[in-house]
């Protein structure tokens, strides 16, 4: 047993980097994931409706630690070799997408109907209304809770720590194992948790009150 120190304090901070570059393939493949949804959810086609509403429904409806353990185990199960890393990468990639394409998808539908029609009126196709005239301006209004879902992503995280990936979280247990001082170790774990989140919170609420005082002009 060995005493809470400076060492510790790096060890667990130098894990945090971890818990950034997660956080960052979560937020970069949910993006791409989440478009795909959001522009099947408000399509034409009704398969495609119905199977990206399918897709947001279990991975809403079940938790991510859950999520998790069926990428993690199941992997296995059905001969794919995987580590932590994918696992947590594919779980937060897939639960991130569904979060994100239902917000996107309620931006862009909260478009005016007279946007629509208009953009519907000179032939346009559905892909070309949504580059030329819908995704320009739902992007406006997605900008602000985009980012604040982003601490979720980064806070989701954490639960990485229970199939053995070493982001913050488990570098918390470790170092907890091995001083058995928790209220130390785990404030020193939600501070820096704090210290990413705080500032992307700060920003989407600035983002919000300026979008809502450009509505009100």
């Amino acid at each position: 047993m060995r005493t809470f120190g400076f060492p510790e304090f790096l060890f667990i901070l130098e894990a945090a980097k971890w818990t950034v570059a997660l956080s960052m393939i979560a937020f970069i493949g949910g993006a791409i994931g989440g478009l795909i949804i959001a522009l099947s959810r408000t399509s034409d086609n009704p398969v495609a409706r119905w199977l990206s509403g399918g897709f947001i429904q279990i991975f809403q409806g079940t938790p991510l630690l859950l999520q998790l353990f069926l990428v993690f185990f199941g992997a296995p199960v059905l001969g794919f070799d995987i580590n932590p890393w994918v696992a947590a990468g594919v779980a937060l990639i897939l639960n991130s997408s569904a979060f994100l394409g239902e917000i996107w998808r309620g931006c862009i539908q909260a478009i005016p109907a007279g946007q629509v029609e208009a953009a519907q009126a000179l032939s346009l196709s559905y892909f070309s209304r949504m580059r030329d005239v819908i995704l320009p301006q739902a992007f406006k209004i997605a900008l602000a809770p985009t980012v604040g879902y982003m601490v979720q992503i980064i806070k989701g995280t954490s639960l990485a720590a229970i199939i053995g990936f070493v982001e913050v979280t488990r570098s918390g247990q470790i170092i907890n194992n091995a001083t058995f001082q928790p209220l130390i170790v785990f404030s020193v774990v939600a501070a820096i948790y704090f210290a990413l989140c705080w500032p992307l919170s700060f920003l989407a609420a600035r983002m919000e009150r300026r979008h809502a005082k450009a509505l009100a002009r």
